[in-house]
């Protein structure tokens, strides 16, 4: 690739590790590449991340900001897996007041892109009024976001009826735009689930509308995902949004750099554990840093995979706002009939490391979009249980795909049970009726794990970056 103009590029992700880690990500491609990168985060994101390569670090520069304390939000919360769903508005109001901390970062140091998150919605104006071009990162399926509409009907000021998508069986079915056959629409539960947490006063605008602006202010939109994957999506999306919409590839990580926070007593003692297991064996279990399981969910889910027979390695974490652990919340006697067959892991676990490991057979998961690229990666089946935000539509797509199953649910409230736990994991990982799916989420390697592939869509981002600027630089003149 001919070498092109060195950018400045300022990197502002939403206070979660699902976008805190694609961010990173991006930044060290963007960095290799020669560009100059200042990542903005809170002090405890900051520290959370790996540490920046050695050769990268006169390119990556990490900024931080105080998070201003607001009500209802814990004193020391800084990200989305400190805090309960119901507190998330709070978290948002609290990103909001960095504005003019960032506004005046930006007009000092003068970069020429600014690369920030939906949540950021009063950002894009700013940036604008000082002459730096901004893009939205999504990392987001370009599914999900055809799905939530155009900016105008995210905003709710369509002049066509847009704006009367308000009740949650608006949300149920696919939408009118969508000219292709699909199966992609929330559950009840899920979107009843998602009115209840946005529907906040004095903490802001809601998801929507936050959505909505940001994009209609954006010059680009960048998608984690690739038009191999998502080809009807993708046109379909660049229409609604009516500007470049840009495929930037699966961001895979590298396993040699990956999970590189992490406590090596205990992944020693997980490499141990698994490399005594089968190939293909062990069933992956864990739900992401936002979703917090209730204590009748986890138990039936810890139930479910009790009576899958099956070997399983399951990450467990604090539950905000209970004061007990997910590990304390298991029923009795549990621990001690899964002993030997079942692994349970307290704590922030190295996923890629654990998933690369030739016994695992198959990822009970969330579907949060950064585990599904990390699993699918490795060609790992997936049995999927979605719980929030984009993640019911996430398993909709992938249930088409082919790449796993969901665990069958009480469509009003979401309820599931022990059975369906286990017949769904042993149908997914084991059974030959689920032969069809393992072979569809192997044969993903070759869209999510080519690293070859995806830097080639980092290498046509960056060249439209340069392009643009240079565009709107020569416009100014």
């Amino acid at each position: 690739m001919e070498k092109s103009k060195s950018l400045h590029i300022v990197m502002f992700p939403w206070l979660a590790m699902g976008h805190f880690i694609p961010f990173f990500r991006l930044s060290k491609l963007l960095a290799l590449k020669g560009h100059k990168i200042s990542f903005i985060s809170t002090p405890r994101n900051l520290s959370k991340l790996p540490k920046i390569p050695p050769n990268l670090s006169s390119q990556i520069s990490l900024i931080s900001f105080s998070l201003p304390t607001v009500p209802n939000l814990p004193s020391l919360a800084e990200s989305s897996m400190d805090i309960t769903h119901n507190q998330q508005q709070p978290l948002k109001h609290a990103l909001d007041l960095l504005q003019p901390q960032l506004a005046s970062f930006l007009q000092s140091s003068k970069p020429d892109w600014i690369i920030y998150d939906y949540a950021s919605h009063s950002l894009p104006s700013v940036a604008s009024q000082l002459g730096i071009s901004r893009a939205f990162f999504a990392v987001f399926t370009a599914a999900c976001l055809s799905f939530m509409g155009s900016p105008s009907t995210l905003i709710g000021s369509g002049d066509d009826g847009d704006d009367a998508r308000s009740t949650a069986e608006d949300f149920m079915t696919i939408p009118d735009w969508v000219p292709f056959e699909s199966n992609l629409a929330y559950r009840l539960h899920e979107i009843t689930k998602y009115i209840e947490r946005t529907d906040e006063d004095n903490f802001g605008p809601p998801d929507t509308v936050r959505f909505g602006i940001t994009i209609q202010q954006s010059d680009v939109v960048i998608v984690r995902s690739s038009t191999e994957f998502e080809p009807d999506w993708f046109n379909l999306l660049g229409g609604l949004y009516e500007k470049p919409v840009i495929p930037v590839g699966f961001l895979p990580p590298i396993l040699e750099e990956s999970d590189e926070i992490q406590d090596d007593e205990k992944w020693a003692a997980v490499k141990t554990w698994l490399n005594k297991q089968r190939v293909n064996s062990v069933v992956y279990v864990a739900m992401g840093t936002e979703v917090h399981l209730s204590k009748e969910e986890l138990g039936e889910l810890a139930i479910g995979l009790e009576k899958s027979g099956l070997p399983f390695i399951w990450v467990l974490k604090n539950s905000p706002g209970t004061g007990e652990s997910e590990f304390e919340m298991l029923p009795d006697g549990f621990k001690e009939r899964v002993k030997g067959r079942g692994f349970l892991y307290m704590g922030w676990a190295p996923q890629v490391k654990i998933l690369s490991q030739d016994s695992i057979g198959g990822f009970l998961t969330h579907c949060g979009w950064n585990s599904v690229i990390e699993a699918l990666g490795l060609g790992r089946v997936l049995v999927m249980l979605p719980m929030l935000n984009d993640q019911g539509l996430n398993a909709r797509l992938l249930n088409e795909k082919k790449v796993g199953l969901e665990i069958p649910r009480n469509e009003l409230d979401g309820w599931f049970t022990s059975e369906a736990v286990a017949e769904s994991v042993r149908l997914a990982v084991v059974e030959e009726s689920g032969k069809v799916l393992r072979e569809t989420a192997k044969a993903m390697k070759g869209y999510f794990g080519d690293f070859g592939k995806n830097d080639g869509y980092v290498d046509k981002f960056v060249s439209q970056l340069v392009d643009y600027r240079k565009w709107a630089g020569d416009s100014n003149c």
